[in-house]
């Protein structure tokens, strides 16, 4: 790929910046660095961009250097990096690439707002669950954006170059989020095939990403690590009775982020103290015993600490507007929130709703609890999903043998 010079390049860049929608205010930032820039670069007798020179200008304007750009940096240095990066991105990809979606709207072409809609309607009469629709309509989009970056018109001009360029794209990205966007795009494609939208079956051409599930390690908590997160929690106010019912249904029971969140009253069967949903994943049914410790907390939140409004849900937020969790929010920010009070790092590895899920298969596992059980009671589809959790070393897993009983009396 030939190399603009930088001129030529910030010229384009700002184009782009203009078509997704960037605001005068912003505009008027990164063209303050631009200009910056140039001279920076003018002065170096520099013509075109290069790492090297982008990482020269913020160590001479702004004092922050390469040796400092692994550690937290404030917001107003952060923007200082992403003004240089911005730049180095849009001269590998001709993209933007990791922006924040203006109101979520992804899509400005109205062809491909026209496509994406569709593509939503074809998941829903395929009976996909919200969580998957709403996975691949989000990720498709930006895939179709990246289309619009090319000045892609029609979904006819699409090719494997181009796929192979927006992969290209999700460099340095987790592998779960790599794999989740390469599954949208070849839902996409179907459904475009099926539509007569391309010729070519793009789906069965794009590749999957070489790694195995199994091959991960699940995030798990110690002993000591969830008594000091439980005790953490302010059982005496409203909130704190409701993270601590939530949190407990994910630790003892291992339900996902998704059941917890959508679990209405009519689940909880009190005298045959069961609960029993289907689940958003699978859509299978799933009855799960309803353990003392789960079933009084739960209690304990509906009588004395869930504001009164009218919401089938058990758990709803307690700030303004009142009502259930949105599909977004995987409540992680209720985990970090309690690990920092219990002065726990959260930079390690995952601590969010999941690895508490991960924990309690890993208890269990350690029990030499068979792995259909644990399967069963995870709500998987087969044992292969549930077999992840004989990666945890054993010494990992003597670790996290937790006696429920005793972070419930534990003050």
């Amino acid at each position: 790929m030939q190399r603009k010079p930088l001129a030529i390049l910030i010229k384009d860049l700002e184009q782009e910046m203009i078509r997704l929608g960037y605001t005068e205010g912003s505009m008027k930032f990164y063209r303050c660095r631009w200009n910056k820039l140039l001279q920076f670069a003018q002065e170096r007798d520099e013509t075109y961009y290069s790492e090297q020179l982008g990482i020269e200008f913020v160590e001479t304007y702004f004092h922050i250097f390469e040796k400092d750009f692994n550690r937290t940096l404030s917001q107003s240095e952060t923007q200082e990096l992403r003004v240089i990066r911005m730049i180095g991105d849009f001269q590998l990809h001709h993209t933007i690439l990791r922006r924040y979606y203006r109101h979520h709207e992804i899509l400005t072409d109205q062809y491909f707002i026209d496509i994406s809609n569709r593509f939503k309607q074809h998941c829903v009469d395929k009976d996909y669950s919200k969580v998957t629709i709403d996975h691949y309509v989000k990720q498709s989009a930006r895939f179709m954006d990246y289309l619009s970056s090319q000045k892609i018109k029609d979904c006819k001009e699409i090719n494997l170059t181009l796929i192979n360029n927006y992969i290209k794209t999700l460099a340095g990205y987790a592998y779960k989020t790599v794999e989740q966007n390469i599954c949208s795009m070849r839902a996409l494609f179907r459904f475009l095939l099926e539509t007569g939208e391309v010729k070519t079956d793009f789906a069965s051409k794009t590749p999957m990403v070489q790694a195995r599930k199994q091959t991960r390690i699940p995030s798990v908590w110690t002993e000591d690590e969830l008594i000091k997160l439980v005790g953490a929690i302010d059982r005496g106010s409203p909130k704190g009775k409701r993270d601590y019912a939530i949190i407990l249904m994910a630790c003892c029971l291992g339900l996902r982020c998704t059941d917890i969140k959508n679990l209405k009253m009519e689940h909880f069967h009190w005298e045959e103290k069961k609960l029993v949903f289907t689940q958003s994943k699978t859509r299978q049914p799933l009855s799960l015993p309803l353990t003392p410790e789960v079933g009084w907390a739960v209690i304990d939140y509906l009588k004395y600490g869930r504001p009164k409004i009218n919401s089938p849900y058990v758990f709803v937020k307690h700030m303004a507007p009142y009502g259930p969790f949105s599909e977004e929010d995987h409540l992680n920010q209720l985990i970090k929130r309690y690990m920092e009070l219990a002065h726990l790092p959260t930079f390690k590895k995952r601590r969010g709703m999941h690895s508490l899920r991960h924990t309690m298969a890993s208890i269990l596992l350690e029990k030499d609890t068979p792995l259909s059980t644990i399967s069963d009671i995870l709500g998987h589809m087969d044992t292969d999903s549930t077999a992840v959790y004989l990666k945890v070393d054993i010494k990992k897993l003597k670790e996290c043998s937790l006696d429920f009983e005793e972070v419930i009396n534990h003050e």
